[in-house]
């Protein structure tokens, strides 16, 4: 049945009314001390060179981070790159928030994913009437569980022991850390540069980019162009990610930059 146009506004009065709870209790998660060397010197060599270069000494370690970017995307190997615009509230493990615009030429997607407390969801709108993604259930779940996992990168905080993370050395350029993310460890490999920087960063994560469409562990990455400062922290600024990286079946779906990033609640609403 297709939906009147007054169904379709209280789903999505609805929908980001829920969302805007969502974000009001991750913004509101109290941050935990600051950030002191010692926090990481048991830590891999790697892990050490990242974490000290991401998290200034001093720095409050905040629980959120809101994120400003812009970029393109799309949605297939062989499908037109769309710009895009989006807003993005980011809590591991608790959850994130992403509201975004996608526009190529006069076709205007709006909408927004989120995961939290080990709930996911994502909705979009074509030009704000036509209902085009509706998914919810246990592998978006667990998709979005590994997507929160990998972009804990735009909070390095989350990242450490303090914070449950544990750290395993692969080499001097490479490091393993298992994040706990709900009811899912999800596992990130590092590459990191001598000065401390993220060059590339990667992982198995559930998703449907397989041969046949179902829902496996399958490689998913993304590698770093750019990184700024921000409030004590040191992050990646342009990021280009997808799935299936280092093969000839490599879809990278997402090019990101961020122009602004904020740590902690905001200091008004």
């Amino acid at each position: 049945m297709i939906e009147t146009g007054r169904c379709i506004w209280k789903m999505k009065r609805g929908y980001y009314k829920k969302l805007h709870q969502i974000w009001r209790s991750l913004e509101g998660i109290a941050d935990t001390g600051k950030f002191d060397e010692s926090m990481v010197k048991e830590l891999p060599n790697p892990a050490i060179r990242y974490l000290l270069h991401s998290i200034q000494p001093g720095s409050p370690l905040s629980s959120c981070v809101q994120l400003q970017m812009s970029g393109e995307m799309r949605l297939k190997p062989d499908g037109a790159w769309m710009s895009m615009k989006a807003q993005q509230i980011l809590a591991p493990p608790q959850g994130f928030i992403w509201i975004a615009h996608v526009a190529k030429g006069f076709s205007r997607i709006t909408g927004a994913d989120y995961y939290f407390e080990g709930n996911a969801g994502l909705r979009f709108w074509l030009w704000g009437l036509i209902p085009v993604v509706n998914a919810s259930g246990a592998d978006i779940n667990q998709s979005a569980a590994g997507r929160l996992a990998i972009e804990s990168v735009w909070l390095p905080a989350s990242l450490l022991p303090q914070q449950g993370a544990v750290w395993e050395e692969i080499d001097n350029e490479h490091v393993k850390v298992i994040v706990p993310i709900g009811q899912f460890k999800e596992t990130l490999i590092l590459s990191i540069g001598s000065n401390g920087a993220l060059n590339s960063i990667e992982m198995l994560r559930w998703g449907d980019k397989t041969e046949d469409g179902t829902f496996a562990r399958i490689p998913f990455g993304g590698t770093v162009e750019a990184e700024d400062t921000f409030g004590g922290y040191t992050i990646p600024t342009r990021m280009t990610v997808g799935w299936w990286p280092n093969s000839n079946d490599y879809f990278d779906f997402f090019r990101a930059d961020i122009d602004e990033a904020e740590f902690g609640k905001r200091s008004k609403d």
